[in-house]
């Protein structure tokens, strides 16, 4: 499931490939996983993409009129790739845009609305990780499953988004300081995978990264937060927010120009059951319960 490292990494790398173009084309294949109707998508063409940014465990397309707002869930992938290329494995959806030649002008939506492209971050600016601006591109949609969500809000309707209203801040939140984190940690119950995966207490953080932050902080996955000493709810916000931005780093090598495809070989000990333990080499051990995988270390998860 994509989570919040993976999102920045995949905001970053559209926000700087794709804003200032204009749509060229809208093709759905599994309308199920498309909430919109097939006029309103196609109200899309002659848009340009004005910003692309990252809430939670969604990523936000705002246009020139409309916006797109997706939700991958657990097996939904979006990458780039050049008109005419070979598809993506159960590509779901794809939006065509246009060359990027200068500063375009939409021929649709309200004027008022331009582009508001961000100064691309450095990693971005090496050579063959996006796609040249004089060269069409596409953004396409994966899903083996069809869990994942593409939400088309157009201008004046006002659609729910599954999920979106319930969010907390973001687990990288700025704002989000040491008080302020302890403050909602006491608000939330049930035991600390739990607990960081609730996207009402902080928004981001799924099966891969809740496993990744523990074992940095000592903790065990099944502990009640109830039994956590302040001390403890210090070292878990502190282990957020590092195991978060290394993370981020690490991708943003080891991604592009593969966006559709999931990097986790990197973490320390998500998915690795039966490995040693990075820290006090003992085995790790790892239960499969509702589909998910937890990993963590008997020996030094207190």
């Amino acid at each position: 499931m994509p989570e919040l490292p993976d999102l920045t990494v995949l905001s970053e790398a559209f926000e700087t490939a794709l804003t200032g173009r204009v749509v060229t084309a809208v093709t759905v294949l599994e309308p199920l996983v498309v909430r919109a109707t097939p006029t309103e998508m196609e109200g899309l063409l002659g848009q340009q993409l004005t910003q692309v940014e990252q809430r939670g465990k969604f990523l936000i397309f705002s246009f020139a009129r409309d916006r797109l707002v997706v939700n991958a869930m657990l097996t939904g992938r979006l990458g780039l790739a050049a008109p005419g290329s070979r598809a993506f494995p159960k590509t779901a959806a794809v939006v065509a845009f246009d060359r990027r030649t200068g500063e375009q002008s939409p021929s649709s939506g309200p004027p008022a609305r331009r582009s508001r492209r961000r100064k691309p971050p450095a990693w971005t600016r090496r050579p063959n990780v996006l796609p040249p601006d004089d060269e069409p591109v596409e953004l396409r949609y994966r899903d083996a499953t069809r869990m994942g969500k593409l939400y088309l809000t157009p201008h004046g309707l006002d659609r729910p988004v599954a999920g979106w209203s319930e969010q907390g801040p973001d687990a990288d939140d700025p704002t989000l300081d040491l008080d302020a984190w302890r403050g909602r940690l006491r608000r939330h119950s049930g035991e600390l995978k739990s607990v960081l995966r609730n996207q009402e207490f902080v928004a981001g953080i799924g099966n891969a990264y809740s496993d990744e932050i523990l074992w940095a902080a000592r903790l065990a996955p099944f502990r009640k937060r109830s039994s956590l000493a302040p001390e403890e709810m210090d070292a878990l916000y502190h282990a957020t927010r590092d195991v978060l931005a290394r993370a981020t780093d690490q991708l943003r090598d080891r991604v592009p120009p593969r966006f559709e495809v999931e990097v986790r070989d990197f973490l320390q000990v998500h998915g690795k059951g039966g490995q040693p333990c990075p820290r006090c080499g003992a085995r790790l051990s790892e239960i499969s319960a509702g589909g998910f995988v937890t990993t963590f270390c008997r020996s030094c998860q207190g």
